[in-house]
Formats: C-alpha cells, structure tokens, sequence
C-alpha cells in the first residue's frame, strides 16, 4: 500500500494560492495526457461543463471546463465536484483503487450533477491506462509502470 501523506504545513500553505496557476497547469498536463486518448470516446457529454478536483489534503482546487478542443481552466460555478485525498487520487490514478470502492467508504466525494459524475466515470473507466502512459516522457512512464506494478 502506498504510504504518501502530505504535511499539514504543506496543506495550509498550498490552500492560500490563487486558483487559476494550478488550475492552468492542469488543463495543459491533460491536454497532453488525456485527450488524445478522450478524443477516442464519446466525449461529446462532457463539453461545456464545468468541474471542480478537490485535493482536500493539498487545500487545492483545480477548475475547468471541457471545450470542442479540450481542457481550459474556468472560474465559474462547477456543475461536478470531486473531493479525495492526493493518495487516494494517486491510488485511483494508478488503479489501485476503485472509484466505487472509495466513493462508498466515503474517501470519494461527488458533489453536483450525480448523472455527470457517472459519464466521467464512466469515461475514464474506458481509457487504456497504456495510451496515457505512452504520452508521458520515457522517464516518467518507467516510473508510473514500476508504481502500477507494486
């Protein structure tokens, strides 16, 4: 099992930072991982709505929209919200855990649109963790492989 806790001082520090850097970086980090891989699914539910990530250790928030030419940050009300530790993201990423599986223990939380909760699950149920991986430099997928492995 995967021992990664953030620091409460790290936490709070993190918390007092404008949105929209991270929020920027995360567009263009999945722009560049997910959506040649999304571009292959049915997508089309998920354009011009609004989410929220919540890193709730971090005290970090990521918000974006879904555009007909990918992900942008956005500041607007998010019609999905979805709150989890950095671990238990980092389990979900690696897939090690199972949405369902941490959405009922309550380490998972969905706020808002309940129906589009299910499409982005439903979606990212659907990509080939390879087509992701293949994406990342060479360096980075040997490490993300090696942690998907353990």
């Amino acid at each position: 099992m995967l021992n990664l806790a953030v620091p409460a001082p790290l936490g709070s520090l993190i918390a007092r930072l404008p949105a929209t850097p991270p929020s920027r970086a995360f567009s263009v980090a999945v722009n560049r991982l997910l959506w040649p891989a999304l571009q292959t699914l049915d997508w089309q539910p998920l354009v011009g709505r609004r989410y929220a990530i919540r890193v709730k250790d971090l005290g970090l928030s990521l918000r974006f929209t879904v555009t007909a030419r990918g992900f942008a940050p956005d500041s607007g009300i998010p019609d999905l919200t979805i709150s989890a530790t950095a671990r238990d993201f980092l389990l979900l990423l690696i897939r090690r855990e199972d949405p369902d599986t941490l959405f009922f223990s309550r380490r998972l939380v969905s706020e808002g649109d309940t129906e589009l909760g299910l499409i982005v699950k439903n979606l990212l149920d659907a990509l080939d963790p390879d087509a992701v991986l293949n994406r990342l430099p060479a360096p980075l997928a040997r490490a993300a492989r090696r942690l998907m492995a353990t």
